[in-house]
């Protein structure tokens, strides 16, 4: 357990944060393959299973365990001591669709920020067992091995990932975008885990990542672990129409172009 009176180092965090993510990663992989959904949130396409809830419970147990006095913001159970200087943000299953209809492809998504800024985060592939994480200033870590982004220099030359929001007009916009994008990238991919999307930039699997329409929790752990890695990263802000890019220096200005909404659109 930290001291409550001191501020935790980053690495401490993140240390935290991987033991947390492990459990609720084993959690959810023992209830693989028997979901049991409990209910809808923003939309139909929006769903929530008892396995979010325990894992979210979960995580939140042992973060409040281990930091005393942080505040935590989570995707099921809304947020706590929402003034203290630590703060926590969970996904406790990104990915829940594809968890749902048994696509071995989802995440626990656990990011530290300490007076406002991230300083540390983990991302668990769950059923690969896969940790992704990162600290400020010390770059970012697969299973502990260190990560860089690919040296893809071109747009034509880059496999992009996105992702598509759970509301029907939103939708519609966005599969215009990925249209127009198609033609100019080596090509396009859905996976259905924002978080996973960000760490396979961190580590070379994709070149880029761009989604419009996420929520923090979604991104705040993985963006992080990308920014670490050495993606060039720009956060949802009113500016730039809530999108999220990650990619690598040489992809981004052309896939800035390439992912606006236009009148057309």
């Amino acid at each position: 357990m930290l001291d409550d009176g001191a501020l935790p180092e980053p690495a401490e965090l993140e240390r935290v944060a991987a033991a947390a993510a492990r459990a609720a990663g084993a959690l959810i992989a023992s209830a693989y393959g028997s979901p049991a959904p409990v209910g809808r949130k923003s939309s139909p396409t929006d769903v929530v299973t008892q396995t979010d809830l325990s894992a979210e419970h979960l995580v939140r147990r042992m973060l409040r365990d281990a930091t005393p006095g942080a505040g935590v913001l989570g995707e099921e159970e809304g947020t706590t001591s929402a003034g203290a200087r630590v703060q926590w943000v969970i996904d406790p299953l990104d990915g829940t669709i594809n968890f749902l209809y048994g696509v071995p492809l989802f995440a626990v998504s656990i990011a530290a920020a300490v007076d406002g800024e991230v300083v540390a985060g983990v991302v668990i592939d769950v059923l690969r067992d896969e940790l992704f994480s990162a600290s400020a200033g010390r770059g970012a870590r697969r299973d502990g091995e260190v990560i860089a982004v690919s040296d893809c220099q071109v747009l034509p030359e880059a496999l992009v990932a996105t992702g598509f929001s759970y509301h029907a007009e939103r939708r519609l916009l966005q599969g215009e975008v990925a249209h127009r994008l198609l033609a100019q990238a080596r090509d396009l991919r859905c996976f259905g885990s924002a978080a996973l999307e960000l760490c396979w930039v961190a580590c070379g699997r994709l070149d880029a990542y761009f989604q419009r329409d996420t929520e923090l929790w979604d991104r705040a752990a993985g963006a992080f672990i990308a920014h670490e890695a050495g993606a060039r990263v720009v956060l949802p802000c009113p500016e730039n129409d809530d999108l999220v890019i990650a990619s690598t220096a040489g992809v981004f200005d052309a896939l800035w172009s390439a992912v606006q909404f236009t009148a057309a659109a």
